[in-house]
C-alpha cells in the first residue's frame, strides 16, 4: 500500500492549529486516503493567537477565527470528529482509542495534542472566576468578565499577560501584573525590551508587582484577592494564571513514544514510531540553525511541522527548514521576533525605543541569531533573512538606522 493509496488512513489527534493545517496539507498534496480528525473542543479548527487580542476586544467574530469553513472538511472528506477525546494508543494494533470505548484505525498517526496552561499549586487555586487562556472557552470566560469598573490581577509578565492587560485597558477594566522575576518578559526577551514594555503598559495604566511571589488566591466562591509572599493582599474580580504551558504527552509516553519535555521528532516531525508522527507545541524538535533540541509555542511552528508531516506521508520532498518566528499585538504595537537568542555574544538596538520604533538585533561572531522588531516590519523581515543565511553583518550599519536594511544585508 502506497501512502497515497486510497486505503491508507491517517488519524490526527487534536484538531488545533496544527492538526488542522496537516489535514489541509495531506489533501493539497494530493493524499487520497481516509483522514480523521479528532478534536476535544466542540467546534472546528480556530486560530488562537487572536484570543488574547482582537477576540477579547470584540474586534473579530467566530467564523474570523475559524481555520477554514465548517463545510471544507465534508467537501474534503476529511471525517471531523469534534468533542472526541483519544485516551490510548495502541501501537501494535495501530489503534487510537476514544473516550467512548471506540477505536480508530491508522496507517499514519499525527500527534497534535498542544499544551495546557500551567496551574499554581496553592490555595484558592480553584475558586470561582480563576481564569487561563488556552482556547475559545477560555477567552469567552474572560471576555464576560472584563469591563469599566473590573480589576484583573494576572499572575505572570509573558507575552500572554501582556496582551490581557492590554485587551483588559482597551475594555476599561484594570489591570495588575503579578511577575516573580524582576521584570517583565523575563525569561523570552531581553532587558530593554522588557523595559519598553513595562513603560508603555504603565503609561496606559497598567501596573506592577515585580519580584513578587503569589502565596494564594483569596475568597470564599470568586476570587477577590491575591495574597502575595509578602503578605498582602492584592484586590481583584478575577485572576489570570499565565505562567507557560506544559506540553500534552501523557498519552505519548504511555505509548512508550520518546519524550523529553515534549515528543521527541526529527525534522520530518516523525516520533520514535515510524507511523506516527507529532506536530506543534507538543513537540521536542531538532532546530539546525542552533544545533539542538527545543520546544516552540507559535502558529509558524505548527505550520511548519504540519507540512514536514505531511510531506513525509504523501512522499513529496521535505520543505526547507524555516527561521522560528514569533508575535505579539499590544495596544498599537506589533511586535515581531525571528530567531532565538542562544548563545548571543552582542546586543545592537537599531532605531529609538522613545518613538517606538525599533528593533533588538542578537549576534554572535557578527551572526545575528535573533532579532525583537517593534513596529519595525524591514529590520523583521529582512532580519530573519540574515538569520536564515546566517551572514556576518557590520555592526556600524546595523546600528545606523539612516542605513537601509537592504545596505546591511549587502
Amino acid at each position: 500500500m502506497t501512502d497515497g493509496a486510497v486505503g491508507a488512513r491517517v488519524v490526527i489527534v487534536g484538531a488545533g492549529h496544527a492538526g488542522g493545517s496537516a489535514a489541509a496539507f495531506l489533501r493539497q498534496y494530493g493524499f487520497a486516503g481516509a483522514i480523521t480528525l479528532i478534536g476535544e473542543e466542540p467546534i472546528a479548527p480556530y486560530q488562537r493567537p487572536p484570543l488574547s487580542k482582537a477576540w477579547l476586544k470584540g474586534e473579530a467574530d467566530a467564523d474570523a477565527l475559524m481555520l477554514k469553513p465548517e463545510s471544507y472538511y465534508s467537501e474534503h472528506n476529511v471525517d471531523l470528529r469534534l468533542s472526541a477525546v483519544a485516551v490510548a494508543i495502541d501501537r501494535a494494533a495501530r489503534t487510537v482509542t476514544l473516550g467512548d470505548g471506540g477505536t480508530v484505525a491508522y496507517d499514519h498517526l499525527i500527534l497534535a495534542t498542544g499544551a495546557r496552561a500551567r496551574r499554581l499549586p496553592i490555595p484558592g487555586a480553584t475558586l470561582g472566576n480563576m481564569l487561563e487562556l488556552r482556547n475559545a472557552a477560555d477567552a469567552e470566560r474572560v471576555k464576560a468578565i472584563l469591563g469599566p469598573g473590573k480589576r484583573l490581577a494576572i499572575v505572570g509578565g509573558g507575552y500572554i499577560g501582556l496582551e490581557v492587560a492590554a485587551s483588559a485597558r482597551a475594555l476599561g477594566a484594570e489591570a495588575v501584573i503579578i511577575e516573580r522575576e524582576a521584570r517583565v518578559l523575563a525569561r523570552v526577551a531581553c532587558q530593554p525590551l522588557s523595559a519598553f514594555f513595562q513603560d508603555y503598559h504603565s503609561a496606559r495604566g497598567v501596573t506592577f508587582e515585580l519580584d513578587a511571589g503569589v502565596e494564594a488566591f483569596e475568597g470564599e466562591t470568586n476570587v477577590t484577592g491575591v495574597r502575595l509572599s509578602d503578605g498582602r493582599v492584592l484586590p481583584c474580580d478575577a485572576a489570570l494564571v499565565g505562567v507557560g504551558a506544559v506540553p500534552n504527552d501523557e498519552m505519548a509516553r504511555a505509548a512508550g513514544l520518546a519524550c523529553d519535555g515534549g515528543i521527541v521528532v526529527d525534522l520530518a516531525a516523525r516520533t520514535s514510531d515510524p507511523a506516527i508522527f507529532a506536530i506543534g507545541d507538543v513537540t521536542r524538535r531538532p532546530l539546525p540553525l542552533y544545533d539542538r533540541m527545543h520546544r516552540l509555542e507559535s502558529v509558524p511552528n505548527a505550520l511548519e511541522q504540519a507540512k514536514q508531516a505531511a510531506c513525509a506521508i504523501t512522499g513529496k520532498a521535505a520543505p526547507a527548514p524555516e527561521v522560528p518566528w514569533f508575535w505579539s499585538d499590544q495596544f498599537d504595537l506589533k511586535l515581531q521576533i525571528a530567531g532565538l537568542p542562544f548563545d548571543v555574544e552582542e546586543i545592537v538596538i537599531r532605531g529609538n525605543p522613545a518613538d517606538a520604533k525599533f528593533a533588538v538585533f542578537h549576534l554572535k561572531a557578527g551572526v545575528i541569531v535573533a532579532v525583537e522588531a517593534v513596529n519595525a516590519p524591514p529590520e523583521f523581515m529582512m532580519g530573519k533573512n540574515l538569520i536564515g543565511s546566517r551572514k556576518p553583518v557590520s555592526i556600524d550599519k546595523l546600528r545606523n538606522p539612516t542605513v537601509s536594511m537592504k545596505e546591511v544585508a549587502a
